[in-house]
């Protein structure tokens, strides 16, 4: 049987700076790639604007009785026969720490997917980034990037990943002193319970947390017969499986049970959990997780949002 997928093999300890050029490699396709998705989802939206304190000019609304009269726009209440307020747009910038797991099994692709689990991590990212930025948030990587509020964050994002290394596994947050969103992408294909270890301490610091799961389709429909070697990307540990197809039922129904525990688990603690395929548009994922960050949550499915 004809191979259904690939990984590139693990680097050995001494060639880290190889591993490195070639993630380096990568960085400015996923870059181009990110804004041309967030171009594409930010058309016409206005991202988290909302009413508030600030300088600018958000809307005018009608005056409501017991507001104060201080704020009436009396030049534009003479035009006709309603008293208007003048509203400001909210202006307090919000940290969101951006965080996305390059495990050595993130770098697997399969015939049914579009592109590798880590180019798609990394694509939501930086578009993450890019919309946020544009809606005037402060961007941060913990230990790869302090937050910036900036136009170009995503830029400056992309640069951080190229010159540092994102750490395998979950990431650090001991920098992070204050109440933070933390989006966190990565196949996460721990135990859940062992996931959730890390995360519940997390959520008890006042995060407000974000999990992007990146699946390979073959990993859901587990498309394999026949004679098949596995290979653990992690370990190198192998398996071989005189008929594959016998394992279907079984291995499916445990891959689906790890991630409804872990959904579950994540919804109980207050945060987010959204499912999302390699062979799925980008831009699912990503709407659904700017919803979620806007407050505005829907209802996310394997493919993203519905």
């Amino acid at each position: 049987m004809a191979s259904i997928g690939h990984i590139v093999a693990r680097t050995p300890s001494g060639e880290v700076l190889s591993r490195a050029q070639q993630r380096a490699m990568l960085v400015p396709d996923c870059l181009v790639e990110a804004r041309r998705i967030a171009n594409t989802v930010i058309s016409g939206w206005h991202g988290r604007r909302k009413r508030g304190i600030g300088e600018n000019f958000w809307q005018f609304r009608p005056y409501s009785e017991g507001e104060s009269l201080s704020r009436i726009d009396w030049r534009r209440s003479a035009r006709d026969d309603h008293t208007y307020v003048r509203d400001r747009e909210w202006e307090a910038a919000h940290t969101i720490w951006l965080w996305a797991d390059l495990s050595p099994s993130m770098m697997y692709k399969s015939t049914l997917g579009a592109v590798s689990k880590e180019s798609r991590a990394l694509v939501l990212m930086l578009a993450l980034a890019e919309i946020l930025a544009r809606s005037g948030e402060r961007i941060g990587c913990p230990g790869v990037m302090e937050p910036v509020s900036a136009r170009n964050a995503a830029e400056r994002l992309a640069t951080a990943i190229m010159l540092s290394s994102l750490a395998e596994g979950l990431p650090e947050t001991g920098m992070i002193r204050n109440a933070s969103d933390l989006v966190l992408i990565g196949d996460f294909l721990d135990p859940a319970d062992k996931v959730m270890e890390r995360l519940a301490p997390l959520a008890r610091r006042g995060f407000r947390g974000h999990m992007v799961e990146i699946a390979d389709p073959a990993e859901e429909v587990f498309p394999y017969a026949g004679r098949t070697e596995f290979t653990d990307p992690e370990t190198g540990e192998k398996l071989t499986a005189g008929r594959a197809e016998i394992l279907q039922e079984d291995y499916q129904r445990a891959y689906l049970a790890r991630r409804d525990s872990l959904g579950s688990s994540l919804r109980h603690l207050g945060w987010t959990f959204i499912p999302h395929r390699t062979d799925r548009p980008a831009s699912e994922a990503l709407v659904a997780v700017h919803m979620y960050l806007s407050g505005m949550p829907g209802r996310a499915t394997h493919g993203g949002l519905l």
